[in-house]
């Protein structure tokens, strides 16, 4: 039996909203005390258990996966592993040296080249001069940044820092991995390339790797083992196939493809989507080969900048379909505050049967809101066209209509 790398026991995180310091004595001893009842006895109006009570074993070259929506605490927990915060409360006992990639641009000097950043995270790792060199060329190919591996690091894009960021992470050997949502920021080659990297330092050299992701179809392809969070606490941990289905079932929608639980905290999100011209029950199916256009809702309280929008389609076997706004010479485009409609056509030369969907709002490099609708696309059993399975480069043109709360319906902008 492979011995534990990570133990986690009753782990818990208190963040205390509002003013900590008041500039007095008298009042900051009255907040610890209330805080310290808190604490011992229910939660306080001002007080957020971001993690409360987890616990969990990773293995020995486990790939450990950690699910849930936005603000089911698991950046924080991801954090705490990382020792960039303290828990309140509870332990974590690690064994082994500790790469973390969970921003872009994580552990990074803005102002170092590439080069030179490589050299300062080994460093930070532990590794010696001679160790980072001869994994520097293995390091540089991976990325794909040879041509500015001199140039200083905060003139590259949020690709390029992901990009040379995980090949640092991977390639400097860690004992154990840990890995944010900040892949979604690369690529749909670059990460698969990171999924086989990913594959092959766990199984084949024993290193242990925990990852966030909302994509279950990751989930499914990497994982041994997963952790579902919900506001906090700790809802399942086991199996792939157990927890996800328990996750599943929790995020189960409205009918006709609306979202039916909202999230509350964040900036912007998803509402709903169908396909165009197709109405009440029709609305979520189509034929084989038949021009399709998808149509998504989001909604928006703030000024969203450099945006990416992604459409994934799977079924159980492969992801068919990985499409970007910037695929096929897409630029970024902002949002103002307000509602918007999103718009994919394409040819769908797929054979009959129910395919998932999932998108994702990407501003700045920040994940705004993933979403898996329920209701599911529909093809139905006509002119079947036999397909294995595989990612397809077919064309397609993406569109958005902005209505904000400023300015009236601006007219489709189409980027070809």
């Amino acid at each position: 039996m492979s011995q534990n790398m990570i133990e986690v026991r009753n782990l818990s995180k208190l963040y205390k909203l509002g003013v900590i310091g008041t500039g007095t004595l008298s009042h900051d001893l009255n907040g610890w005390w209330k805080r310290k009842k808190s604490e011992d006895e229910n939660d306080g109006d001002e007080d957020l258990w971001s993690l409360k009570d987890v616990s969990f074993d990773v293995g020995q070259g486990d790939i450990f996966g950690v699910i849930g929506r936005n603000g089911a605490g698991k950046s924080t927990l991801l954090k705490l592993l990382s020792k960039i915060t303290k828990p309140t409360r509870g332990t974590i006992k690690l064994n082994g040296r500790i790469a973390s990639l969970l921003e872009v641009g994580t552990g990074f000097h803005p102002d170092l080249t590439g080069r030179e950043n490589i050299f300062l995270n080994g460093a930070i790792l532990g590794m010696k001069k001679i160790e980072i060199k001869n994994k520097f060329d293995e390091i540089v190919d991976f990325s794909g940044v040879e041509r500015f591996i001199d140039t200083p690091v905060k003139r590259y894009s949020s690709g390029m820092y992901v990009r040379l960021a995980f090949a640092v992470a991977a390639h400097l050997e860690p004992e154990i991995l840990i890995i944010d949502e900040v892949l979604a920021v690369g690529d749909a080659e670059f990460q698969q390339k990171c999924m086989g990297k990913i594959k092959d330092v766990s199984l084949n050299r024993g290193r242990t790797v925990l990852c966030v992701s909302h994509n279950t179809v990751v989930i499914k392809q990497l994982c041994n083992k997963l952790l579902f969070l919900e506001k906090g606490i700790q809802k399942a941990v086991g199996t792939v196939d157990e927890v996800i289905g328990k996750y599943q079932e929790k995020e189960k929608d409205t009918d006709l493809g609306r979202r039916g639980n909202v999230p509350s905290d964040g900036v912007g999100y998803f509402v709903d989507w169908k396909l165009k011209g197709h109405e009440g029950s029709d609305q979520h199916t189509s034929l084989p080969r038949k021009k399709t256009e998808f149509i998504f809702s989001f909604t928006n309280t703030q000024l969203l900048a450099h945006c990416e929008l992604r459409f994934l389609l799977f079924n159980e076997a492969v992801m068919v379909l990985n499409a970007s706004s910037m695929d096929n010479g897409g630029v970024n485009f902002s949002l103002l505050p307000g509602h918007h409609q999103f718009g994919f056509h394409a040819d769908l030369p797929i054979s009959h049967g129910q395919y998932g969907i999932e998108l994702a709002l990407i501003s700045s490099g920040t994940v705004i809101d993933i979403w898996r609708p329920t209701t599911k696309l529909t093809i139905l059993n006509n002119f079947e066209v036999q397909m294995d399975g595989a990612l397809l480069n077919i064309p397609f043109k993406f569109y958005i209509q902005q209505k904000s709360r400023q300015e009236p319906l601006h007219s489709e902008a189409l980027f070809k």
